[in-house]
């Protein structure tokens, strides 16, 4: 799943609009279209953002895991993985 494809959906998830999403972050509602759409990537700082206002991890976002608070260095993570 792309980085835009991440933030759609932890967008649905939180039942917000792109508009409210904007409005909320600073930022326009075609540039939140853009991101969701892999039509631009956000900057460090952007994502910083969304990750904090969707209380979602930057490795989740980026496509390195794949549970919202999942960290790509969590040893409960990786505990977990080999213990299946």
């Amino acid at each position: 799943m792309s980085i835009g494809e991440r933030l759609r959906t932890l967008r649905k998830e939180a039942g917000l609009s792109q508009k409210q999403v904007a409005e909320t972050l600073k930022m326009s509602k075609p540039i939140v279209s853009q991101y969701e759409s892999n039509q631009r990537t956000p900057s460090l700082g952007k994502l910083i953002r969304f990750s904090r206002f969707y209380n979602a991890s930057l490795d989740y976002i980026c496509e390195n895991v794949n549970e919202k608070g999942e960290l790509m260095g969590d040893v409960k993570g990786l505990m977990k993985k080999t213990k299946k």
